[in-house]
């Protein structure tokens, strides 16, 4: 992230401070500049509002930081406003809040809104000589609060205050509800240009975000102000960081309550050491049995972010998306007419027009008269006075009137306001792949920008002496590594950012090197190859040593082993080596399991029956795939079961299941078949 100006406010909910320049006060400063004093939010307001112009004029980007929260505790903004919208609550301050440099109404909003959730709390701290109903004056005085008293962000930021505080020593409280309004102004004066961050990312020509310039400014030289030396030093200090650096402070997922700038976020969740041991004595485990100890043991490893919709295709939603409006706002018409109040009875109608029109974006203002119509077009708001659409095919009219036969229901060809959504209804659920028709359900609900989980990060290895790389002379004795281009297709159309980490050799050493490496790059590892009990099945050895090997004997075909386990706490699937075992491995298991992993929705193939063009007997114990294709209505099965055949995965267009008990198959009988599009690919 790149910008051209930073400027750092430290701000006050105070009145007038006076001509002189003093501590507890509002200060800014811009990097590079000396720190400016404010006696009143009402003028620092007027210079920020210049500075931007300015700024924008030149083609200067700026990150301005205010010293108050943006945000409170979760559930706060709804519990007031109706809306997790923090933008809502900013409203609600704006609308209450009454400010002048004498005199403002910040501790009687704080009774209000205590009053508002049933009493004295969660706000505190009456800094008047009067009482206020509900504000009690101390913390432990309070006998209602159904919030948590600190963000988030404040349980990682020692020595940070609660924004319920109001009065005395870090009265949090009075800054927040004396700044949002401001922030309000100037968020609604700059419009497009003006992002505010977390809630709206970043990368605007005005970034406004949250700091505490106590995280970052070390004590004030002699004889100079606090507020104003740490104004100069943070600016100082956001200002010399690289873009990559700053990027990756503002890289934060904090929807409703807010962050500081410069506060670490905690890293996503890691998995129990321990999360794919089998129960002890299990021999050979059932598909279904496997498939729900992974379905119960995993949880996603990957943080989140928010990006704008138009780039949110192909992301996992990390947070509930809630419509911030209805749709249609306002009931509008579904067809090219004439509108007017129903119902019409039977028989023939001749109704007067008014003069005029309604048009999509062009609304008709005034209202239309009782037994009066209106000319409208197709998605065009009802006019007052309307709530009935006739079809302009259905009328004669000679401009002065309409001519037609009923009859006519009442709010016939006319869209109720949130018949498709309601504002504040969840319109798409956490852990969702968002496709195209999202953007739009999003976009239709005015949403300019979603919380996703970041890309799950999936390194493909391929292990063993044996293995050549294709398109390179191999020896006799060895084979082309098939395993690692097919797997890293796989993961990509999967939807996951693939680490290609090579082909490693049988030599423990600098296998534990490749993991090493592989650790701090990739969320999840796949490997292929070395993953039984032989003794160069070096995978599962080095997963051995780590106290985290769960060696799972699959009663599947093909299949059978795979090394599960922990190195430096990112999850390895330790595939087998034969490229159609890897394959059917990779579609049955490593597909739900990465999917969980990466914040989404546990997937289960949809198979459907078809009439086998073939006959097979099998015994019990044990569940088969077998590479097969649809033709002229039946499902044929691969010439051979051969794991080796490996071209007989570009043959197929599916698999069939055959599920663990015995069968006998014959041609006709219907089968489970399972197309590769189910399967993701």
């Amino acid at each position: 992230m790149t910008y051209d100006t930073f400027v750092m406010v430290d701000w006050s909910g105070g009145n007038d401070r006076g001509p002189r320049p003093t501590k507890d006060a509002i200060w800014a400063c811009i990097a590079g500049q000396d720190p400016v004093y404010f006696r009143t939010r009402q003028l620092v307001e007027v210079w920020l509002t210049d500075l931007f112009t300015t700024e924008m004029a030149a083609d200067r980007r700026v990150l301005a930081g205010f010293d108050f929260p943006f945000g409170y505790p979760a559930g706060f903004t709804k519990s007031v406003t109706g809306s997790n919208d923090p933008f809502a609550l900013w409203t609600w301050f704006t609308d209450h809040i009454t400010d002048t440099p004498k005199t403002n109404n910040r501790f009687d909003v704080a009774g209000d809104l205590n009053a508002l959730l049933g009493g004295a709390g969660p706000f505190w701290a009456n800094g008047l000589s009067r009482d206020i109903p509900n504000l009690p004056r101390k913390g432990r005085d309070r006998s209602s609060s159904q919030f948590p008293e600190r963000r988030r962000v404040e349980t990682c930021a020692k020595g940070s205050f609660t924004c319920w505080q109001m009065a005395g020593a870090g009265a949090v409280g009075s800054q927040v509800m004396m700044g949002l309004p401001v922030l309000h102004r100037l968020r609604k004066l700059f419009a497009n240009n003006l992002r505010v961050w977390p809630f709206e990312g970043a990368g605007a020509a005005i970034t406004i975000a949250e700091i505490w310039p106590t995280l970052l400014a070390g004590p004030a030289p002699d004889g100079m102000i606090k507020d104003a030396h740490q104004v100069q030093a943070i600016a100082a200090h956001f200002a010399s960081l690289s873009p990559a650096d700053l990027t990756n402070l503002m890289d934060v997922n904090a929807p409703e309550e807010g962050w500081i700038l410069g506060v670490l976020q905690p890293k996503a969740p890691t998995l129990r050491n321990d999360c794919f041991a089998m129960p002890q004595g299990a021999h050979w485990t059932p598909v279904s049995e496997a498939l729900t100890h992974l379905q119960d043991k995993l949880s996603p490893v990957t943080s989140s972010k928010k990006i704008e919709i138009t780039r949110a295709a192909g992301h996992i939603l990390a947070a509930d998306v809630t419509a911030k409006r209805a749709h249609p706002p306002a009931p509008n018409s579904a067809v090219d007419g004439y509108a007017f109040a129903g119902p019409i009875g039977q028989g023939a109608h001749a109704v007067p027009l008014v003069d005029g029109r309604a048009a999509a974006g062009t609304p008709y203002t005034s209202q239309v008269p009782n037994g009066h119509a209106i000319r409208i077009l197709t998605g065009a708001a009802m006019p007052r006075g309307t709530d009935t659409v006739i079809l302009q095919e259905d009328v004669t009219t000679d401009r002065a009137k309409i001519l037609f036969h009923g009859p006519l229901k009442s709010g016939a060809n006319a869209r109720e306001a949130g018949e498709d959504m309601t504002a504040g209804q969840i319109v798409l659920t956490s852990g969702r792949t968002l496709t195209a028709a999202d953007l739009a359900t999003m976009a239709a609900a005015g949403i300019g920008s979603v919380t996703v989980r970041r890309k799950l990060r999936v390194g493909i290895l391929s292990t063993g002496d044996e293995l050549a790389q294709a398109g390179q002379s191999a020896r006799i004795d060895q084979i082309y590594d098939a395993n690692r281009p097919m797997l890293c297709a796989v993961a990509r159309k999967w939807g996951h950012k693939v680490i290609d980490l090579g082909c490693g050799p049988d030599n423990r050493d600098e296998l534990r090197t490749i993991l090493n490496d592989a650790a701090k790059r990739c969320d999840v590892i796949l490997t292929s190859g070395g993953a039984s009990a032989g003794d160069e099945d070096h995978i599962s050895a080095l997963l051995q040593d780590t106290g985290s090997l769960a060696l799972w004997r699959v009663a599947m075909k093909p299949g059978r082993p795979l090394a599960l386990g922990l190195w430096d706490g990112v999850p390895v699937f330790g595939l087998p080596g034969n490229p159609v075992a890897a394959m059917v491995c990779a579609l049955v298991f490593a597909r739900p399991a990465l999917s969980v992993l990466a914040g989404g929705e546990w997937s289960d193939p949809v198979g459907y029956p078809v009439p086998a063009a073939f006959s097979k007997t099998k015994k019990a114990g044990r569940r088969e795939y077998i590479r097969a294709r649809i033709e002229e209505g039946q499902v044929v099965a691969f010439g051979s079961e051969g794991s080796g055949r490996v071209s007989g995965l570009s043959w197929a267009s599916g698999l069939v299941e055959l599920g663990d008990e015995a069968q006998a198959i014959n041609h006709g009988d219907f089968v489970r078949y399972i197309p590769f599009e189910s399967f993701g690919l």
